[in-house]
């Protein structure tokens, strides 16, 4: 099992090429951006220049912010730019973001994610063979493509087209990864239980409309962690990690995890919570049991087994979310630990 990193921006876009030196030298197979607040590609740029074995991702870029010729032409640069350590991590989002805060397009999410993957696998095709471009779809049509503005095929001639991931939740979604990408991203929002009952099976059944078998198809995610060095780091971590489960339970395209373990009721107190702003209240409706379900919780040395013993035979790349709590790496030997075992 790989263990990634993340290159994490905020306020720190100026310590970028700083962070995944580090990272690299810290032993992390791989360094993954997200679309929050600033774009998720741009600082992957400085990535691949100034490392040599880190894989790349984004974990994930907003994909109905873009077009399928967007994203092919930053797949294809950034596959290029990175001696082809690059991989394309999608993501939908929900509605009120794309309609609202990008002013783009929503309908039928699981199938427009099907055609756009599709499309940008059509673009990488007609650029590697030279055929022309023909993808008619409902949702994107791509008939134009000149000499112009077609990349040099040499520039992949080593390493190929990217990897695509899809992150999802609900089951359409997971479908459809398994049908069209190379990996599935799992949300943070995720119990092992869930990830084992709904999500391998409905991969499973996307790989199998596709022909294919799930032993060539990945699955990464980032799982929640809470410990500490002290009592107080602990207490904190716990209380940051159970707001941040119930930011995410508040979510009514999320409310499936919470059904799949028989707390139905939970989703519609959270959101009410969340549109009155009480975010310390929404974290008090997160119980131990609860908490349990989503997280490895223990002391430090308990950690790394924990996640191991959750994830170890279902899992192909894990990251640490661990909230309140900065590197979980802190914790001696628990990516060696991972990743030897």
């Amino acid at each position: 099992m790989k263990v990634d990193g993340g290159l994490g921006l905020g306020s720190n876009i100026d310590k970028i090429v700083a962070n995944a030196k580090a990272q690299e030298a810290a032993g992390y197979d791989g360094i993954w951006t997200a679309e929050t607040s600033h774009d998720p590609f741009l600082p992957l740029v400085l990535a691949a220049e100034h490392t040599e074995k880190l894989e790349l991702g984004t974990s994930i870029a907003v994909a109905f912010a873009r077009n399928p010729m967007l994203l092919a032409n930053l797949g294809w640069d950034l596959q290029a730019m990175s001696d082809g350590r690059f991989n394309l991590g999608l993501g939908t989002q929900i509605k009120p973001h794309i309609t609202k805060r990008f002013s783009m397009e929503w309908s039928k999410p699981a199938a427009r994610a099907k055609e756009m993957i599709s499309a940008i696998r059509a673009i990488w095709d007609t650029w590697l063979t030279g055929e022309p471009l023909r993808f008619k779809g409902e949702f994107y049509t791509h008939t134009l493509m000149t000499p112009f503005f077609t990349p040099d095929k040499a520039d992949l001639a080593d390493h190929g087209v990217p990897n695509i991931w899809l992150a999802g939740v609900g089951e359409l979604m997971t479908r459809t990864a398994g049908e069209v990408c190379d990996g599935f991203i799992a949300h943070g929002f995720t119990t092992e239980q869930y990830l084992r009952d709904v999500t391998v099976p409905k991969l499973a059944e996307g790989r199998e409309r596709a022909g294919k078998s799930m032993d060539d198809f990945m699955i990464s995610g980032p799982f929640f962690v809470v410990s500490g060095q002290t009592e107080q780091e602990f207490e904190t971590a716990m209380a940051a990690t159970k707001q941040q489960i119930a930011f995410y339970g508040s979510t009514p395209a999320y409310a499936v995890v919470f059904e799949h373990h028989g707390w139905t009721d939970l989703q519609p107190r959270l959101n009410t919570l969340s549109k009155q702003g009480d975010w310390v209240g929404m974290g008090d409706l997160i119980d131990d049991e609860i908490l349990n379900a989503f997280a490895v919780v223990g002391e430090p040395h308990e950690i790394a087994p924990g996640l191991i013993h959750r994830y170890g035979d279902i899992v192909d790349r894990i990251s640490f979310y661990a909230p309140g709590q900065g590197d979980i790496n802190a914790y001696r030997g628990v990516m060696d630990e991972i990743k030897a075992g």
